[in-house]
C-alpha cells in the first residue's frame, strides 16, 4: 500500500490534483462539470449524504450541511483532471473530503456513462503550500489553466494576444476564477475565502496579478 507522502495539518494549506486514468477525459459536457463542483459543496460535510439520482443535473448548494471539515480557496476543472487549493478544519478533514468527492463523482460518472472500474489514476497528489510567495502564486497558476485548451504552448512561447486570453478566462465557467472576479452565483457557496490570506482584497487586484502572470514565460 502506498503511502502519502504530505501529511495534512490543520490550517496549513494544499494544492490537490488528480486526472483521469490515463490521461482520459473525465468531464464532458457542462452537466459533468456542474456535478463535480456541486459536490465540492456538498462533500464538504461531517455528514454523511446520498447523491441525488441521476436525473437530476446539480445537487443542491441550500441544505444543511452541519460542520464543514475543509475550506476550499480555489479550483479548476479541466476536461481531464482538476486542481484544489484548499485547508482543513478538523484532522483528517482534507482526506475524508476527497474520499467523498471521488467516490460521489465515480459514481455518477459510472452510471451516466455506463462503464465500471476506478475514474481517476490513483490517490489523489498533493502539495503543500509551505511559504507565502508560492500559496499566492498557486491562485494564479489554478486560475491560468484553462488557457491550456486554447494554447497548450503558452507558458514557454508566451501569449500574443491576452486580450483574447483574458476573455476566454472570462467565459470559463468551471473554475473559481468568476468568485474572484465578484461574480454573483450560486457556485460562490463553494469557496471559505475568509480562511486564506486576503492577497485579493478586491477584483481590480485580482485581475492585476493574473495579467502579470501573462507576461511571464516558463512561469
Amino acid at each position: 500500500m502506498s503511502i502519502r507522502k504530505v501529511n495534512f495539518v490543520v490550517n496549513e494549506y494544499y494544492h490537490l490534483y488528480n486526472r483521469g486514468n490515463s490521461k482520459q477525459k473525465i468531464f464532458h459536457d457542462k452537466e459533468d462539470y456542474f456535478r463535480f463542483m456541486s459536490l465540492m459543496y456538498a462533500c464538504n460535510s461531517n455528514n454523511n449524504f446520498r447523491a441525488l439520482s441521476l436525473g437530476q443535473k446539480e445537487t443542491p448548494y441550500d441544505f444543511d450541511r452541519g460542520i464543514n471539515i475543509v475550506s476550499i480557496g480555489a479550483y479548476c476543472i479541466m476536461p481531464n483532471h482538476f486542481h484544489i487549493l484548499i485547508t482543513e478544519k478538523e484532522e483528517g478533514g482534507v482526506s475524508k473530503f476527497m474520499q467523498k468527492l471521488s467516490t460521489a463523482y465515480s459514481m455518477y460518472y459510472n452510471k451516466k456513462y455506463k462503464r465500471t472500474g476506478g475514474l481517476f489514476e490513483g490517490k489523489f497528489k498533493s502539495q503543500h503550500a509551505n511559504s507565502d510567495r508560492y500559496l499566492k502564486y498557486l491562485f494564479s497558476y489554478i486560475h491560468l489553466n484553462p488557457i491550456k485548451i486554447i494554447n497548450n504552448t503558452w507558458k514557454e512561447n508566451g501569449i500574443k494576444n491576452k486580450i483574447d486570453v483574458l476573455k476566454y478566462l472570462n467565459s470559463y465557467e468551471y473554475s473559481s476564477y468568476f468568485d474572484y472576479m465578484a461574480k454573483i452565483r450560486i457556485q460562490n457557496k463553494i469557496l471559505n475565502i475568509k480562511n486564506f490570506p486576503n492577497y485579493f482584497f478586491t477584483k481590480q487586484v485580482f485581475q492585476k496579478e493574473i495579467f502579470e502572470w501573462l507576461n511571464y514565460k516558463n512561469y
